[in-house]
């Protein structure tokens, strides 16, 4: 009798079953599929700033997108293992048990997540002697459809974007699988709780804002809401950006649906959350060419940025204590709903640079921790621009203080009311 052959697939932020395309080669390459997630206690440390790297809320969205994906693939009589612990230490010892002929799994950009995929890497092929097999996704449009190798991307975004859209595609979606086959007899396996996770009980009491469902089904939902016209929140990016930066949601799915659905009522509104789409590509595509860019002080810059010479412990912002109403208020809002306007997200980063003695490192670090749509490339390309130390000079944020910004955006602030955030 033939062996069969065993595919261990590796999920990180690619939680659905529609367009993926680690999942759907899987399960037409291989006789038995084993899905696997790993929490890795990396992620739920606390940082060298004094930030947690995944605070209460973003922690509780990922459990719920592991908890959603795990019933949807045992819909298909599938399932997906999951551990807290070392993905070199896991993914090794799940291969060699269930005889795995290659592990498959999505390339990331930054720095730390690369370095865990090396570690993977190595301790397979020293243990088993198993391939990691590399897919590129996160991405609107494929790395290899882009019409420049990466080395010769251009830094300007307003050109990278013009010669994407005039030279190449965005693929089509790729078709949601309909069954998986497993070995018998998986491990059984628990997702680990909050508390696993190392949160407090009082941490886990405080979480009761958010109001964001993680999970591919609610993604889906989001990206019909804001594809209706009736809708006229804030929010309309930013109920997408969480369910992309968990692999929830696919880009190229959310790129079809916005052209399918613009209308001349709508082309405009539906232009400004494509563009959202394009910046992402680019932070993603610019942290490989530059490694770790937005990671460093100075970034693109031959030097770091001047940052204020107040006193933050004095002022108290982390609690929302500035003496500032709308800072206070979107400090407020940010921690106990894991979620922010774009422009009130500029405003914060910039009151935060000016009014306060952190580098903007450590600023963007409290982003990292509460934001429920917190990836490296994005989170860290934006603030890198916001600092003036960006990769695409003219959208680097210099001379314009917080205030300005607010007047412009915010002029009589933040009103927060049934789940929306919009302006008085």
């Amino acid at each position: 009798m033939d062996k069969k052959r065993v595919v261990l697939v590796w999920f990180r932020n690619d939680l659905r079953l529609h367009d993926n395309e680690i999942l759907l080669e899987a399960v037409q390459k291989a006789d038995l599929v084993i899905p696997v997630y790993c929490f890795d206690p990396r992620y739920y440390s606390t940082n060298k700033y004094g930030a947690k790297n995944t605070g209460i809320l973003r922690a509780q969205f990922i459990r719920e997108t592991v908890q959603s994906f795990k019933q949807s693939l045992r819909n298909l009589q599938g399932d997906l293992m999951t551990y807290y612990g070392y993905p070199e230490e896991i993914i090794p010892r799940l291969a060699a048990k269930y005889d795995a002929d290659e592990v498959y799994h999505h390339r990331e950009v930054a720095q730390r997540e690369t370095k865990i995929s090396e570690k993977v890497e190595s301790a397979l092929w020293q243990s088993n002697r198993i391939n990691l097999k590399h897919f590129i996704g996160h991405t609107m449009y494929h790395k290899e459809d882009l019409p420049f190798p990466v080395r010769d991307i251009p830094d300007s975004f307003a050109l990278f974007k013009k010669k994407v859209e005039r030279e190449s595609q965005v693929r089509p979606t790729l078709p949601e699988i309909n069954q998986i086959l497993i070995p018998n007899h998986l491990e059984v396996t628990e997702i680990p709780t909050l508390s696993d996770l190392g949160f407090s009980d009082e941490e886990i009491a405080s979480a009761t804002q958010k109001q964001l469902i993680g999970g591919e089904q609610h993604g889906l939902q989001n990206l019909d809401l804001i594809l209706n016209d009736s809708y006229k929140g804030f929010h309309d990016y930013t109920l997408l950006s969480p369910y992309m930066a968990t692999g929830a949601l696919s880009p190229v799915l959310v790129y079809h649906r916005l052209h399918a659905a613009m209308t001349p009522t709508n082309k405009k509104r539906l232009e400004r959350r494509t563009a959202r789409l394009f910046w992402r590509d680019y932070y993603r595509f610019m942290l490989k060419k530059y490694p770790n860019v937005y990671f460093k002080l100075q970034g693109h810059h031959s030097s770091p940025p001047e940052h204020a010479t107040a006193a933050s412990e004095e002022l108290e912002w982390r609690s929302g204590n500035t003496g500032q109403p709308f800072i206070d208020e979107a400090i407020h809002i940010l921690r106990s709903t894991g979620n922010l306007p774009s422009e009130a997200r500029t405003i914060l980063a910039l009151y935060l640079l000016q009014e306060t003695n952190n580098t903007w490192l450590e600023s963007a670090s409290f982003f990292e921790e509460h934001l429920l749509d917190y990836n490296p490339a994005t989170t860290y390309g934006i603030w890198s621009h916001i600092a003036g130390v960006g990769t695409s000079k003219k959208d680097n944020l210099t001379g314009i203080s917080w205030q300005d910004a607010l007047a412009k955006h915010y002029p009589k602030g933040l009103k927060y009311e049934e789940n929306s955030i919009k302006a008085k």
